[in-house]
């Protein structure tokens, strides 16, 4: 941030201003946030061994406690941030004067002073009390800068559009602020949470513009990280994460339990920014990106990866120089996964290789040792052994857990040997504990030469027992919780593939994961996956179908049906469980198109009667419908009921008749249904349908409607349906908005890489009804063409009927016609009486 071609503007560069700090609970994690706090504040704080800081500029630090008990939400976090800089005395206008609006909007009525002083904060930063007064000198001078009669109420009513047109044109009046060229996009947004995690840009902007002698550096230190959420539900920790993207000229110090994940790709659709190219310190093993950017995520409690370096090279020397060579010693540091016992056995073999006349080399230290487990196990008691070897079957375990697991009647053994420090420790989980990784991996593989050690039968009797106890824990959570049977799978299908056991429970754990429609990834550890040449197993081809499933969310749909092309060529599921490949390759072939092959596979799945026979039903009920065969869809869904999710099928066939009232029901009454039996996906999906038939007869409506499926939809992976209330978005601006192609061409990018072929066929109609309403017959003729282009395999092609009806054209010649529920001119007049009320509302409204 000190370059002299650093533009805080910049949303594209890589982001170096993070440092983490991560360890197990209890190990002084907050006592070291509180100290880095102390030290920058007050020099006389810092420790001797700590070095003055050599930054030229002012700095700033803030500590926020994440921590649950703290109360600390995403708007207080914000507010903290621009209380700390409210020390330097000057508003920062950009920032605060979208922070007004969101707050007019959010917390009508209230004082923000008020609710600093009722959340402790004024209290707590000397300068709080005078962030009121900043925000209101933001607000006046923009007031006075247009002319606008009093100040704040002016600034933040009728004069926020007067700023932006202003901003827009870059008036001179407002130079101050024109610079930031995405405060108008910012305060034309909808001033919602989303919204205020975009404002830290704005303030990032007004830090930048201070003079140099009045320069700050904030220093923001984020403790208790992992209280900002699970792994599977990251709302709040996509939030943090855009603070620290959008503040580059801001230092951000992180402290919790885990690593920060986000360099992992595997992230991606999960947070903002991912990826080692975004984040290069935050990579897991900065030696082999080529980056040269050394880590910025420090293990504390175990030694780091530079520390075991460290460790190795003044560990043995001569002369000043390491007596290991580099390549050695990271070999020994990763496999250590920082375990000093672990350094130190290998220090041992390392001079015991080098008594015997040869120089070690790095495939020398591929190696377990056998004094590992030795020394770990040295101290237990035996019900302590026989517990430690049941649980370094599983990859987390709790108190009852480990006990079935180790087949024991009692829970004092596994109560002391969760307080020994190889065990681990993270309450996030669904599981608490676990054993450190290099511990289990050398228990499961060394050599094991104690007095009890176990055979090969010991180890698979261990596997069934703890395979049986994941059952008994899946079977008896009457909450249904997800994250429970996502851990239960995850570790059953492990213990199932390496010690080749029946799938048992596994088959009915599988239909409840893709019957809750949530999709979260479901994948093995690499170190165990099975190799690149296919499946092997029966746990495999499992692991391999949900996978394609749930990736099916985030991949172009042909991947998703060779996938599972593969898994039913293999011949390794079980009877049971290939109507599971079976249903969602069908359904995948559908979204790409393939009617033909669609129907096939819906009838073949459907003719079993087995656990997916409804839904194959309703599949076939959908070929029926995009066919184009309406009343035999109607027919269909009477005899679908709940399972075949009828009340969903009428929906999606009225709304096409132009019939938004009898759609809205059909979807209202799934809803409720859906809501009656839980099934949260299964409620999103609906919603999203609900707000997309709504959108096109009440635009107010719509709004509540597309709110609540944002709700629904946001924690959860359901691809497709976000596109229905992205089309959906469209649909309600139809008319209104003069950007809205601008927008669908975005979108329809959005939806090529998917390859669902339906989502680009009902985009398009949007946009036909958007040229219908503003009575542009170039542009619709445009639209149709597109739509006849996108629909010419028979998918969907009603869609160009429809898109005549809402224009009043005449349909050529030769055109195939769907068999309408009630004759092709009822049909026709409703759709044209929407466009006809859409194109009123909107005279109406101008």
């Amino acid at each position: 941030m000190t370059r002299s071609d650093f533009d805080v503007e910049d949303l594209e560069s890589p982001r170096r201003n993070i440092l983490v700090f991560h360890g197990v609970g209890g190990i002084g994690k907050s006592t070291l946030s509180r100290k880095i706090e102390a030290s920058l504040a007050h020099s006389e704080h810092r420790p001797v061994q700590w070095e003055a800081s050599s930054h030229e500029e002012r700095i700033l630090p803030v500590r926020i406690d994440l921590a649950h008990a703290a109360g600390m939400d995403f708007e207080r976090v914000v507010l903290t941030i621009r209380l700390a800089i409210a020390t330097l005395g000057r508003p920062m206008p950009a920032f605060d004067l979208a922070l007004r609006r969101y707050w007019e909007h959010n917390h009508p009525g209230e004082p923000i002073e008020d609710f600093l002083r009722r959340g402790g904060l004024l209290s707590r930063f000397s300068a709080a009390a005078a962030l009121p007064q900043q925000m209101q000198s933001a607000l006046s001078d923009v007031a006075q800068a247009l002319l606008l009669p009093g100040t704040v109420g002016s600034a933040l009513g009728h004069g926020t559009g007067a700023l932006i047109k202003a901003l827009r044109e870059r008036r001179q009046s407002v130079r101050a602020l024109a610079g930031c060229s995405r405060l108008a996009d910012l305060l034309e947004a909808e001033p919602d949470l989303e919204a205020l995690s975009f404002y830290p840009h704005l303030l990032a902007w007004d830090l930048a513009q201070l003079p140099a002698h009045k320069s700050a550096l904030p220093v923001i230190l984020l403790d208790t990280f992992e209280d900002t959420g699970d792994r599977t539900h990251r709302d709040f920790e996509r939030l943090l994460q855009r603070i620290v993207w959008l503040m580059p000229n801001a230092f951000f110090v992180v402290t919790g339990r885990n690593r920060l994940q986000w360099a992992e790709s595997s992230l991606e659709g999960q947070l903002d920014w991912i990826g080692p190219n975004a984040w290069p310190g935050l990579v897991s093993d900065t030696a082999h990106t080529g980056s040269g950017v050394s880590g910025r995520q420090i293990l504390i409690g175990d030694f780091s990866p530079e520390d075991c370096e460290d460790y190795l090279s003044r560990r043995l020397s001569r002369n000043g120089q390491p007596l290991i060579d580099e390549p050695v010693r990271r070999i020994i540091a990763e496999r250590s996964h920082g375990l000093p016992l672990y350094l130190d056995l290998s220090v041992m073999r390392y001079l015991e290789l080098r008594r015997s006349g040869r120089q070690p080399q790095v495939t020398d230290f591929d190696h377990d040792f056998p004094a590992l487990i030795a020394r770990t196990l040295r101290d237990l008691t035996a019900e302590e052994r026989h517990v430690l070897r049941s649980v370094s079957l599983l990859s987390a375990f709790s108190v009852p857990l480990a006990t079935q697991a180790a087949g024991m009647q009692h829970d004092a053994p596994a109560l002391r040997l969760t307080e020994r420090p190889f065990i681990r420790e993270s309450p996030s989980g669904v599981w608490p504990f676990h054993v450190h990784d290099l511990i289990r991996a050398a228990i499961r593989s060394a050599d094991d030469t104690g007095d009890d050690r176990w055979s090969e039968q010991d180890w698979r009797r261990a596997a069934q027992r703890a395979f049986h106890a994941l059952e008994s824990q899946w079977r008896q959570d009457l909450r249904r919780d997800r994250a429970i049977l996502v851990g239960c799978l995850q570790q059953g299908l492990l213990l199932a593939r390496n010690f080749h056991l029946d799938l048992g429970w596994l088959g009915d754990a599988a239909f409840q994961y893709v019957g809750d429609s949530i999709w979260e990834p479901l994948v093995l550890p690499a170190a165990d996956a099975a190799p690149s040449g296919g499946v092997r197993t029966a746990a495999d081809a499992l692991v391999e179908t949900l996978s394609a499933i749930a990736r099916r969310q985030h991949e172009h749909r042909e991947r998703t049906v060779r996938r599972l092309s593969a898994v039913l060529a293999s011949g390794l599921l079980p009877d049971g469980l290939i109507e599971l490949a079976a249903y969602y390759r069908a359904k995948a072939q559908r979204d790409l198109g393939l009617t033909d092959d669609s129907r096939r596979g819906m009838q073949r799945v459907a003719s079993t009667e087995g656990r997916l026979a409804s839904a194959a039903r309703r599949g076939l009920a959908h070929l029926s419908r995009v066919s184009g065969d309406f009343p035999a869809a109607v027919e269909a869904a009477g005899r679908l009921g709940w399972a075949g999710r009828h009340h969903r099928v009428l929906g999606d066939v009225w709304w096409v008749q132009g019939d938004m009232e009898r759609a809205a029901a059909a979807y209202l009454a799934a809803r409720s249904e859906a809501e009656d039996h839980g099934v949260v996906g299964e409620t999103a999906v609906v919603q999203a349908h609900l707000a997309f038939a709504v959108s096109f007869v009440d635009p107010l409506r719509a709004d509540d409607e597309l709110d609540l499926a944002d709700r629904l939809l946001s924690p959860l992976s359901l691809r497709s349906n976000e596109m229905t209330a992205h089309i959906a978005t469209l649909v309600r601006h139809a008319g209104f908005a003069e950007d809205l192609p601008d927008r669908a061409a975005v979108q329809l990018a959005e939806i090529g890489v998917s390859g669902i072929s339906y989502a680009a066929a009902k985009l398009q109609l949007a946009l036909c009804f958007h040229h219908a309403v503003l009575d542009d017959p170039d542009n619709l003729a445009a639209g149709i063409a597109g739509l006849r282009e996108l629909t010419q395999n028979g998918y969907y092609a009603y869609y160009v009927e429809i898109a005549h009806f809402m224009g009043d054209l005449p349909l050529p010649p030769n055109t195939e016609r769907a068999r309408w529920i009630d004759g092709e001119r009822q049909t026709q007049e409703r759709w044209r009486n929407i466009v006809l009320g859409r194109r009123d509302h909107v005279g109406t409204a101008r």
